[in-house]
């Protein structure tokens, strides 16, 4: 889909100063286990932006090589180059085309991708998750992990990992118990009734797993 740039000694710093962040404002990284070579990390609740600048903190404090989908106009030059070197993938939302097939093509041609998704695909308030991720991970038969910003605690992480079975509804009451004890920012914009989303099927028009 897009050739992967090596990072530089700027993404470097970037990546640092990430980290700097993260724990400046007193959070503290956890990880249940070290992540397989290939995963879709759930990255939720999403209600801020703050949330993807901390998770950027966590995955490069936990020294994870994470990879993220957006906008295709946020790699325009002069900040493209720097972008892919920070794990971005882009999209482009004119073309018709089916980001679960384009994402499981990238887990196909690589030895190792971890995929961050937020199933909100936004940061305002939501009525259902996009199912992207989860079609994603069923078809590239790789597992999900639970990604978690709890503002409440001050704690970022990487929780357990599960093998999508195929049965949406059974694995998002999974999903469900868990993220129920997690504090987003801002609490009224959460969806918290994540089990009631109803998956499209795995090439409708919900399935773009790309950030907002």
């Amino acid at each position: 889909m897009h050739d992967e740039i090596k990072p530089n000694w700027l993404s470097e710093i970037v990546r640092r100063f990430s980290v700097f962040v993260f724990t400046v404002n007193g959070w503290t990284a956890v990880q249940e286990n070290p992540p397989p070579r290939k995963a879709v990390i759930i990255a939720a609740p999403h209600t801020s932006n703050w949330d993807f600048l901390y998770f950027f903190g966590l995955v490069n404090k936990l020294k994870i090589q994470s990879y993220w989908i957006g906008k295709n106009t946020l790699f325009k030059w002069p900040w493209g180059g720097m972008m892919r070197r920070l794990g971005g993938i882009p999209v482009d939302r004119s073309k018709s085309q089916n980001m679960v097939d384009a994402m499981v093509r990238e887990f196909d041609r690589r030895d190792d991708f971890l995929l961050t998704i937020p199933p909100e695909g936004t940061r305002g308030s939501v009525k259902e998750w996009r199912t992207g991720f989860y079609y994603i991970a069923l078809k590239a038969k790789v597992p999900l992990i639970i990604g978690l910003m709890d503002y409440s605690k001050r704690k970022g992480g990487l929780g357990p990992s599960f093998m999508p079975s195929g049965d949406y509804k059974a694995d998002m009451l999974k999903l469900s118990d868990f993220y129920h004890s997690v504090t987003p920012k801002y609490p009224a914009k959460a969806m918290r009734d994540i089990v009631s989303t109803e998956p499209r099927g795995s090439s409708g028009a919900d399935q773009n797993g790309e950030s907002r």
